[in-house]
């Protein structure tokens, strides 16, 4: 078990849970909640210990989060599609060409130093690495979610 599977789980990801995590809505909300939880660890310097308040929400919805929308069955969005590929991939880890996997691997390289970076913002308290490191993580998920859904396309016309 490889840490995408992990994550799976933990998220108690079903196959109802997977077709809701589809909803664009439930993409974009997930997206919005990045900066949402910056600011909640940020604001521990205006509110002490009360700002485990709000970073506990956005765990909290991150949770709920794959369950909150209606299901999408048949993806049409950009969104919707790399959801289905994503776990498409997760359940047949060879239908990732090798020079796709290369490219998986460099954008969670990629994902990996803007977390670094993002987390070491917010131990100082500086806004350059906080921001360049969020748009680092951003930018590699967006990417990644858009592999996945030509990973679905090209999954979907193979089973046709």
């Amino acid at each position: 078990m490889d840490v995408a599977d992990r994550v799976a789980k933990t998220f108690r990801m079903t196959d109802e849970a997977w077709q809701r995590h589809a909803n664009p809505w439930s993409v974009w909300t997930r997206f919005a909640a990045i900066p949402l939880m910056l600011l909640a660890i940020w604001s521990r310097t205006w509110i002490g210990w009360w700002s485990l308040v709000p970073v506990a929400a956005v765990i909290v919805w991150l949770f709920v989060n794959p369950r909150a929308f209606p299901p999408v069955r048949e993806p049409r969005s950009w969104a919707a599609r790399g959801i289905h590929g994503e776990r498409a991939w997760l359940e047949d880890r060879d239908l990732v060409p090798p020079d796709h996997r290369q490219v998986l691997r460099l954008l969670v390289a990629l994902g990996i130093i803007g977390f670094g970076l993002m987390v070491w913002g917010l131990i100082v308290l500086s806004v350059w690495p906080t921001v360049f490191g969020t748009t680092l993580v951003v930018v590699a998920q967006l990417w990644r979610i858009d592999r996945f859904g030509w990973l679905w396309e090209r999954h979907r016309a193979h089973r046709s």
